[in-house]
């Protein structure tokens, strides 16, 4: 309960405090925000004063709940691995090997793809259009990849995919 509690209260403070200093912002520009969705950094981009402090500020905070997460993820499989790694028959190790890896990369995608799009803004020349495809991915892609990861690796749902797709004539009956 102690790290629930912890996750919404970090979770809700990390938010608070830019909001906080972004209303106090002057904005005159214009009003249309270069994201699909109501990003912070785009928002400051509106504003008419000096963002120094509220984009750095954004930028740690944002890295901070990124990053400190993404670490604590990569050390607790460094810890299944070398459990792994004591498993003694060959094929256990595979398997857990397969999940893990598969894992790893949706979460990575996940969370680097976050990273780059923070850090992008402050990348001089960098694409808004760029940064958005970037920002969607981060967002579609790991709950796309979830039924692959769960499903598609059963093989029971993996043969009746491939009924279906032989059925469908997508693949020629000789597979």
């Amino acid at each position: 309960m102690r790290h629930i509690v912890w996750c919404w209260a970090g979770g809700f403070l990390s938010m608070l405090v830019p909001q906080i200093l972004a209303v106090r912002l002057p904005f005159c520009g214009p009003d249309k925000v270069l994201h699909c969705f109501c990003d912070h950094s785009s928002v400051l981009r509106l504003a008419c004063a000096n963002i120094v402090i509220n984009s750095v500020l954004g930028l740690t905070i944002a890295l901070s709940v990124l990053l400190i997460p993404l670490t604590l993820i990569l050390l607790s499989y460094a810890k299944i691995m070398r459990s792994v790694l004591q498993i003694s028959g060959a094929e256990g190790r595979a398997k857990t090997f397969s999940t893990c890896s598969s894992h790893l990369l949706v979460i990575s995608v996940f969370f680097l793809t976050a990273a780059g799009v923070y850090i992008s803004y402050r990348i001089p020349g960098t694409s808004a259009d760029l940064r958005i495809m970037a920002a969607v991915f981060q967002n579609v892609f790991p709950p796309l990849m979830n039924p692959i990861i769960y499903c598609l690796r059963t093989k029971e749902i993996r043969d009746s995919l491939l009924k279906t797709l032989k059925k469908s004539r997508v693949f020629p009956k000789s597979m």
